[in-house]
């Protein structure tokens, strides 16, 4: 196991993340974050929270959960009632994109209704894309084998990014 981000890393490029995301919708007075279950929602609301500290932006978090592995057998579902999101700016976040098929099917979701704008948020992208889909906000952009898996371990006080 090797360490790719240690906790200050991790926290300047969630710091960075959450200032780009200022910077680049500082017209909208609200932004609907919405993070893949586990650390994608737990980075959702760490974003959240910078964005709310240094702007006048309001932001609600929610969550997505999804199959990451056969996300087409079951029904995504989300933790805020859909029709909040009809002509929202949607921030959709996860930890690591590597294929791209957890951000896409979770995309395909919010495609049912009429959004203002749908914006996507990595920690780490690891490049190995195999479905049409891309990062507008990345913290570190990582070159792995396919054979390498990168986790991220929020752990209160010693948040990390590891190569396994």
């Amino acid at each position: 196991m090797q360490i790719i981000l240690n906790h200050r890393q991790t926290q300047q490029k969630i710091t960075r993340l959450g200032h780009e995301l200022i910077e680049n919708c500082f017209e909208e007075p609200h932004l609907f974050m919405g993070g893949i279950t586990g650390n994608g929602f737990d980075l959702a609301q760490r974003l959240a929270s910078i964005i709310e500290k240094n702007s006048s932006i309001q932001v609600t978090c929610f969550e997505i959960s999804i199959d990451k592995n056969e996300p087409w057998k079951k029904d995504i579902a989300l933790s805020i009632e859909q029709n909040k999101l009809k002509k929202g700016y949607i921030v959709l976040v996860d930890d690591v994109i590597n294929s791209g098929k957890t951000l896409q099917y979770a995309l395909v979701k919010f495609l049912e209704h009429s959004t203002k704008a749908i914006k996507t948020v990595v920690l780490v992208d690891r490049k190995h894309r195999r479905y049409p889909v891309k990062a507008n906000f990345v913290g570190l952009s990582l070159s792995t084998t396919l054979q390498d898996r990168v986790e991220v371990d929020f752990s209160k006080g010693d948040t990390k990014a590891f190569l396994v």
